[in-house]
């Protein structure tokens, strides 16, 4: 199992269950919401709620751990769509299915993230290839 962490809004880590295959299954991801994450304290005082941005967040981690092509450094280059279908709340576990095409060089994702009592979220994400950045010990 791979996990995924960076710097951003969110404490978790994104633990990547299933890697994938484009074309022929998606890749599948979750985090459990602590309930000590950051966001949570104002969001809504007496009843929190993971804030929708959090939940594209936590797509995005799971996006990037999951690229099919791995060997490049790729950068979020549109947040194409989001539906919010129903909350997520600190202690849920917020399970990721990712399916990726490619569209000429960039990669898209179509995300369903869900919780135990079902849909929370559709997101579609474009990633390009960073620009003047090379690998460590590339040649050129």
């Amino acid at each position: 199992m791979t996990t995924a962490s960076a710097c951003g809004p969110v404490d978790g880590t994104v633990d990547v269950v299933e890697p994938g295959d484009p074309g022929e299954r998606p890749a599948r991801c979750e985090v459990r919401i602590p309930e000590t994450e950051r966001v949570l304290a104002g969001h809504f005082p007496g009843f929190p709620i993971l804030p929708g941005v959090c939940v594209v967040e936590y797509v995005q981690r799971g996006a990037l751990a999951t690229l099919p092509a791995p060997d490049r450094r790729w950068r979020l280059a549109a947040l194409e769509s989001s539906r919010f279908l129903s909350p997520v709340y600190p202690g849920d576990t917020l399970s990721c299915e990712l399916s990726w095409t490619r569209e000429g060089e960039d990669w898209r994702c179509r995300a369903r993230a869900a919780t135990g009592r079902g849909p929370a979220a559709q997101i579609r994400l474009r990633f390009t290839e960073r620009a003047g950045l090379k690998e460590p010990g590339a040649a050129g």
